[in-house]
């Protein structure tokens, strides 16, 4: 299986004029490994925690200005079929007239993947013989910035 660009994106707000580093108020633990043959459909449970103090939009918050928490895969032999988020919670919060939609703690977002039928590893060769196929997991921070 080749590895995919995971972006899991959310807003951060912050005091303009003040040169601060971001804390790092979300992490992402994905599963070990995820194999599935071509041609089939397998899931990937990711662990996201909210650092306590803290939460981030849910994937659909009840305001337009507010940014959704967002997953995307970038394409490959996976196509990403479903992105399943938990039910959020609801908060009052200081600068909101209405409750807002939020996720806080440690909850799963869940991607059902369908495999291309042609989806292969790769393998490595000498003049003389050839490996057992493999495959590579490549990890790659992202950092998005307004």
């Amino acid at each position: 299986m080749k590895m995919f660009l995971l972006v899991l994106a959310s807003a951060s707000l912050f005091q303009p004029g003040f040169a601060q580093t971001a804390p790092t108020v979300l992490t992402v633990t994905a599963p070990p490994n995820i194999s599935a043959k071509a041609g089939e459909t397998t899931k990937a449970i990711l662990s996201v925690t909210v650092a306590s103090g803290y939460h981030a939009n849910s994937n659909k918050p009840v305001d337009a200005y507010l940014i959704p928490l967002h997953l995307a895969w970038s394409p490959g032999p996976l196509t990403a079929a479903s992105v399943v988020f938990p039910k959020p919670q609801t908060q009052k919060l200081g600068f909101s007239a209405k409750p807002v939609s939020v996720f806080t703690g440690t909850f799963a977002i869940v991607t059902q993947f369908k495999v291309a039928g042609d989806a292969v590893p790769y393998q490595a060769c000498d003049d003389r013989s050839c490996l057992p196929p493999a495959t590579i997991e490549v990890s790659v921070p992202v950092v998005i910035g307004k």
